[in-house]
C-alpha cells in the first residue's frame, strides 16, 4: 500500500469506530497515523496493538477495535505461513482442528477456519470456487462493479459452523487436553481446568471462522457496510429489544460497575443541590463590610432529602429484557434512594419489590421468574396498558406522593386497548415526577399499536434503547 492509500484506510478505520460507539478524534487518527509509520505493515499483529495504543481508552472497546480492524488491516490473501491438509468431510476437519486446539497452535486454528469457510461458508456465486484463489477472482470484480453477483453472494459464518459443528469436540479434546496437559492433577480440579481450555479453544476457533467470513464478506460487498452490519457494537450500544442471549448475559455483568459509577454521579449531583437560591437579606447584610458591593453572595442552603422511587414495568414480550436489566440497575442503587418499590404488568399489575430484591444475587431468570410467580395476566402475554394502569391506581395509588419519582419503561403498545389515559394523568397528578422510558425509536412511536404518542402528550418520554441512554438518563432525571 502507498502512503496515501494508508493514510486513506486509516481515516475509513477512524470513521468505522466513531459509528460504533468510540470516540476517535483528529488528535487520535494522527497518534495512530504516527504508530502505523512507526511500526510498519510487515507485522499485522504488531500494527494492531500500536493503533490499539492510539485510540482506546479502555479495555471494554477492544473487542469492537478487533472486528473492526480485521475488516480493515485484513491479512493478506495467501501469504499464510500455515498450510493445512484440505479436508473432505467436515468429521476430517474437526480431526484436524482437534489436534491443532491439543498442541494450542493458533495460526494452524486460523488456517483451519479459513479452510472451513472456503469448503463451506460459501453461497451464490461464492460458493462455486476452489477456496481463497478461486472466489478472489469473483470477489475482486463483484467488489468493483457492485453488480447483482456481489447483492446474491457471500460467506458465512452460520453455514460454516453448522456443518463443522466444533461444539461436537468438546468431549474428545476435554479428555485429550486432560490427558496432554493437567499432569500431577486429578479429579475435579483437572476436568475443570481441561473443560475450561476446552471451551475457549473452540470459542477461539468460532471467532476465527466469523472474522474471516466477515472479511471475505467485507471484500465482496464493502468494508464501510460491512462493519457497520456485522461487527457487534459495544455492550452499552447493544439495543434492549434485539440484544442476543450473550449479549443480555453481558449487560449483566455490567449492572454493579455502572452502578457504582451512577451513584457516583448521583450523590455528587446531591451535594451540588444543597446550594439553594440567594439569601437577598444575609448578602445584604455581609456586604456592609464591602461596601455594600456583594463580593460573596450567601446562599439559602436546602436540605433534600432523598427521593422515593417507583418502577412500573412491562413485562411483555423483547420489552421484558429492557424491563429486567432497569429493575437490576435501580435495586443495585437503591442506596440512593429512600424506598424503592418495583411493579409489572402485562394486563394487570403486581408488586414484584421482593422478587427484583432476591433477584440481585440470580439475574439470570429474572423477567422468567416475574412472569411465572407475580399475577401479572389472567389470558395470553400481550400487553393491556389499559388494565395495567388500572389496576395500578386501584390497588397502589397510594404509593405515589410529593416525594415521589416514577419510571415507567414500556414501549406503549396497547394491542387495540384503550389507552387510559386518565390513569395516566392521576399518577402525574399525584407524584412528584413521572418519567416514561420507551426502549422503541421515537420514529416508531404512534405506528401499528403504539399509543405512545398520546402518552407522551401527558407524560415526558424519553427514547431509551441502550445502557448508554439508560444511563445517562438515570443521572439527569432523577431527582436531587
Amino acid at each position: 500500500m502507498t502512503a496515501h492509500a494508508v493514510a486513506g484506510r486509516l481515516v475509513e478505520f477512524a470513521h468505522a469506530l466513531r459509528e460504533h460507539g468510540i470516540a476517535v478524534g483528529t488528535g487520535e487518527t494522527v497518534d495512530a497515523a504516527a504508530a502505523a509509520e512507526a511500526v510498519g505493515l510487515a507485522d499485522r499483529e504488531r500494527l494492531r496493538e500500536a493503533l490499539a495504543a492510539s485510540v482506546l481508552r479502555g479495555a471494554a472497546q477492544r473487542p469492537v477495535f478487533d472486528g473492526v480492524f480485521d475488516l480493515y488491516f485484513p491479512t493478506a490473501h495467501g501469504t499464510s505461513e500455515t498450510t493445512v491438509d484440505e479436508p473432505a468431510t467436515p468429521a476430517q476437519l474437526r480431526d484436524q482442528l482437534l489436534d491443532a486446539l491439543v498442541a494450542g497452535d493458533d495460526a494452524r486454528v486460523r488456517a483451519l477456519a479459513a479452510t472451513g469457510i472456503d469448503l463451506f461458508g460459501g453461497y451464490g456465486a461464492a460458493s462455486g470456487g476452489q477456496g481463497g484463489q478461486g472466489t478472489q477472482g469473483t470477489t475482486g470484480e463483484a467488489g468493483g462493479n457492485g453488480g447483482s453477483a456481489a447483492r446474491l453472494s457471500g460467506w458465512s459464518a452460520y453455514q460454516t459452523l453448522s456443518e463443522v459443528r466444533p461444539q461436537a469436540l468438546r468431549a474428545r479434546l476435554r479428555d485429550a487436553i486432560r490427558e496432554a496437559r493437567t499432569d500431577g492433577l486429578d479429579g475435579e480440579p483437572a476436568d475443570a481446568l481441561a473443560d475450561r481450555e476446552a471451551a475457549a479453544g473452540i470459542a477461539a476457533f468460532t471467532d476465527h471462522v466469523r472474522a474471516e467470513a466477515r472479511r471475505r464478506t467485507a471484500e465482496l460487498r464493502g468494508r464501510d457496510r460491512i462493519a457497520r452490519h456485522a461487527v457487534a457494537p459495544q455492550t452499552d450500544l447493544v439495543s434492549f429489544t434485539s440484544a442476543t442471549a450473550e449479549q443480555f448475559a453481558e449487560m449483566r455483568r455490567a449492572v454493579q460497575p455502572l452502578s457504582r459509577k451512577l451513584a457516583t454521579r448521583l450523590a455528587a449531583r446531591r451535594r451540588r443541590a444543597t446550594r439553594g437560591r440567594i439569601d437577598l437579606r444575609r448578602t445584604v447584610r455581609r456586604s456592609l463590610a464591602t461596601g455594600g458591593v456583594p463580593m460573596r453572595p450567601v446562599m439559602r442552603r436546602r436540605r433534600p432529602g432523598r427521593p422515593e422511587l417507583v418502577l412500573l414495568c412491562d413485562m411483555s414480550g423483547s420489552v421484558a429484557g429492557f424491563a429486567q436489566f432497569t429493575l437490576l440497575l435501580t435495586q443495585a442503587l437503591s442506596d440512593q434512594f429512600s424506598k424503592v418499590r418495583s411493579f409489572a404488568f402485562v394486563s394487570r399489575t403486581d408488586e414484584i419489590t421482593e422478587l427484583v430484591r432476591a433477584g440481585r444475587d440470580e439475574p439470570e431468570n429474572l423477567a422468567d421468574r416475574i412472569v411465572a410467580e407475580a399475577d401479572l395476566t389472567q389470558v395470553g402475554m400481550s400487553s393491556d396498558y389499559d388494565g395495567a394502569l388500572q389496576t395500578f391506581a386501584d390497588g397502589w395509588g397510594d404509593v405515589l406522593g410529593p416525594r415521589t419519582s416514577v419510571l415507567i419503561l414500556g414501549d406503549g403498545r396497547t394491542n387495540g386497548a384503550p389507552p387510559n389515559l386518565p390513569a395516566l394523568r392521576a399518577m402525574a397528578e399525584r407524584a412528584r415526577h413521572v418519567y416514561w422510558l420507551n426502549p422503541e425509536r421515537e420514529s416508531s412511536w404512534g405506528t401499528g399499536d403504539s399509543e405512545a404518542h398520546r402518552y407522551a402528550r401527558e407524560v415526558p418520554m424519553f427514547e431509551c434503547r441502550t445502557i448508554r441512554q439508560l444511563s445517562r438518563l438515570v443521572t439527569r432525571l432523577l431527582p436531587d
